[in-house]
């Protein structure tokens, strides 16, 4: 049974930084990519940032320049650093996984809340 489990997540004021870490277990399929998505009340799930398994990466137009994705493919392990947070960052992240077939997993997801 696949699981991702989210770390990381909580309160800071605007300017400052936070460290998101998913660790992923029971994966027994080549991963594609690896990511974060996050989703504010009443809008829809978005991109943050994906890393794909040849270190190639992708961001959200809002978040670049700010945060950072990397990945660990021998321990499953994909972390998003994050920093200048803005009120507008609030939201639930979510962690990621693509096989390479197309299936999905997700994390049960992380409160990131940026006070400003």
């Amino acid at each position: 049974q696949v699981q991702l489990v989210e770390s990381g997540g909580g309160l800071v004021q605007a300017g400052e930084s936070l460290r998101l870490s998913c660790e992923a277990s029971g994966i027994f399929f080549s991963v594609y990519t690896m990511g974060w998505y996050r989703q504010a009340p009443g809008k829809q799930r978005e991109l943050v940032a994906t890393i794909i398994n040849d270190g190639s990466t992708n961001y959200a137009d809002s978040v670049k320049g700010r945060f950072t994705i990397s990945r660990d493919s021998a321990k499953n392990t994909v972390t998003l650093q994050m920093n200048s947070l803005k009120p507008e960052d609030t939201a639930v992240y979510y962690c990621n996984i693509f096989s390479k077939v197309g299936n999905a997993f997700w994390g049960q997801g992380t409160q990131v809340t940026v006070s400003s």
